[in-house]
């Protein structure tokens, strides 16, 4: 079966991945099948731009992954080293449990990259965080159409997405993420870190989304903080004090 025809068939069963000590935490890595060769590899050399809108079947990219598959890189977060202990990461984990119990399960985000944007450290750094504070992490990698992310947070059941986006496309597809979003029947926050200005930054918070992070946000474990209360906020239970 082409892999682009069943969602098993490019994704890995869920990992059991590093993380500080006695957490039962877990993040969700998108790793090629095993059945994937060099050769299915090879038919990926085509630009995604074309599948960025539109039914797959309704373009020339999406018609060649209907026939070929597609191959997903590995994307080295599962066998990130756990984050150094302090003081900032030990009151987050407080929070996330705090949160995950009054939810009855364990938050969960997506982390996305929406087109053709290959910078992923931000995005990266975002989902380790989360995996060590003790969230439940899926993250698939670069280039995600945004059909595909709408689709990953309804099969995946999260109580929260964040997209990176560096590429200075935010204008375009982060109001299509959140049209597939409401079209998904996925009601939960979207929050969104990269190069905005602050003229597009106000633009993006009208249109829907929860949060905007850019460059002056560095502290993780702060952004994370945020989420946590997110998803508090929307959920209708109480976020442990910072």
């Amino acid at each position: 079966m082409p892999a682009s025809r069943a969602r098993t068939a490019i994704c890995s069963a869920p990992l059991e991945c590093p993380s500080s000590p006695g957490l039962p935490t877990r993040i969700l890595i998108r790793r090629p099948s095993a059945s994937e060769t060099s050769s299915t590899r090879s038919r990926r050399a085509v630009s995604d731009s074309s599948a960025i809108v539109g039914p797959a079947s309704e373009t020339p990219v999406g018609a060649l992954r209907e026939s070929f598959g597609e191959y997903r890189a590995p994307t080295g977060v599962a066998d990130a080293a756990a984050a150094a202990e302090d003081s900032a990461l030990s009151d987050l984990r407080d929070r996330v449990e705090s949160v995950s119990e009054a939810l009855g399960r364990r938050i969960k985000i997506l982390v996305g990259k929406p087109g053709l944007d290959g910078h992923s450290n931000g995005a990266e750094q975002i989902a380790v965080r989360g995996r060590d504070a003790g969230m439940d992490v899926v993250y698939e990698g670069i280039r995600l159409t945004p059909a595909r992310i709408a689709r990953a947070a309804v099969d995946e059941g999260v109580h929260v997405v964040g997209l990176s986006i560096l590429s200075g496309s935010h204008a375009e597809l982060i109001p299509t993420v959140l049209a597939e979003l409401r079209d998904a029947g996925a009601d939960v926050p979207v929050v969104v870190g990269g190069i905005i200005p602050p003229i597009d930054e106000r633009a993006l918070l009208d249109a829907g989304v929860a949060r905007v992070y850019t460059p002056k946000d560095f502290e993780i474990s702060r952004i994370m903080g945020d989420i946590v209360d997110l998803v508090a906020e929307r959920n209708g239970v109480a976020a442990a004090a910072a």
